[in-house]
């Protein structure tokens, strides 16, 4: 009996040369917006189109050498066809666990700019001067991966920290790239300020929204509130004597943005409104208030201490991922952006994870 995964990428591959005969159409040539359409829906079937192909001609080889082996007679030739046999039969079970990969229904959120929330939890300036560095860290990533990066609102602290910062992330894949992101941080060392060197321990949380297109989330007018006041920032810092930071509050779900990065009063309430949709578009995505209470405490759960997904560990020079149980001891590095280790490893354990619910 032909696996499941098999009949659906015949389905697929049927599909992809349906439309490889529209695309080479005169008529459809001619038409440019329904040959752009065409094609895009070819290109997304493309991958697992070519494996088919792939996978259909090593079976054929396979099955070729086996018809030759029950006649031939000849000892060196039936050898040969032997080895033909079992080279064909490795690559097929090769093929089908990149197949079963490929087949794995897909984030439609991975292809999406995205927003990111960090902020100070348990640990007071620690915990402040913690989200800098997790902001930091971020920015480090983003530059080594081409993801332009764009403040919306930061919140510092006396000291260095920050309390609160949103920033836009641009680019290919950003979503995907840092969506396992999300949740409570935690850094266990000794503060700069602890004069008996003793361990402390502080939370950060990170939460990744997909941005949301402006025709996804209708935002009405009466169910807003927009306020302009005067920009602030930590001792006095980019202290406006105009009106530039906006504040928006959206009334039936109590969801408040706010934007004082800009000197125009027109881009801070752009960014602004960026924010609140995509923040829009992950409410309404979880159907309900609880739903959505329980889907951001997933995200970054209360900030406690005993509430985390990851540990940075600065004595023992350790970064943990308590999802997937990786520890890496390269925590300088890490915390200066190179972190793709373990956001690669947080995606293999993910499609481990889809995989072993498919079977």
């Amino acid at each position: 009996m032909k696996e499941k995964f098999l009949i659906k990428l015949e389905e697929i591959y049927k599909r992809y040369c349906e439309l490889s005969a529209k695309l080479a159409d005169p008529a459809v040539i001619s038409d440019t917006a329904e040959w752009t359409k065409l094609a895009k829906d070819q290109s997304e079937i493309i991958e697992p189109s070519q494996k088919y192909e792939e996978y259909a001609e090593t079976l054929k080889r396979m099955t070729d050498a086996e018809e030759a082996a029950k006649s031939e007679t000849d000892r060196e030739m039936k050898e040969l066809l032997s080895e033909e046999i079992a080279e064909c039969a490795q690559k097929i079970e090769a093929l089908k666990e990149e197949i079963k990969i490929l087949l794995l229904p897909k984030d439609k959120n991975d292809d999406r700019n995205c927003i990111m929330e960090i902020r100070g939890g348990a640990g007071g300036e620690e915990a402040a001067l913690f989200a800098y560095e997790l902001y930091r860290m971020y920015l480090n990533y983003c530059e080594r991966h081409r993801l332009k990066v764009e403040v919306v609102d930061i919140n510092e602290t006396e000291l260095g920290g920050i309390k609160e910062v949103v920033f836009n992330v641009f680019g290919k894949d950003a979503y995907k790239q840092l969506k396992f992101e999300s949740g409570v941080h935690r850094v266990q060392r000794v503060p700069e300020t602890e004069s008996q060197g003793r361990v402390h321990t502080s939370t950060a949380t990170v939460a990744v929204l997909p941005e949301a297109e402006d025709v996804e989330v209708e935002i009405k007018d009466e169910d807003i509130r927009v306020d302009v006041y005067r920009s602030s920032g930590a001792g006095g810092q980019k202290v406006n004597k105009t009106e530039t930071a906006i504040r928006i509050t959206h009334f039936p779900t109590g969801i408040v943005v706010t934007c004082q990065d800009e000197r125009s009063q027109l881009k801070n309430k752009d960014k602004a409104f960026k924010v609140l949709r995509s923040r829009l578009y992950d409410y309404f995505s979880s159907q309900n208030q609880t739903a959505y209470d329980e889907h951001r405490k997933s995200l970054v759960g209360r900030g406690d201490r005993s509430e985390r997904i990851r540990t940075y560990n600065f004595p023992q020079g350790r970064v943990t991922d308590h999802r997937i149980g990786l520890s890496l001891y390269s925590l300088d590095a890490f915390i200066m952006g190179d972190i793709s280790e373990m956001t690669e490893a947080l995606a293999v354990a993910e499609r481990e994870r889809q995989l072993a619910g498919e079977e």
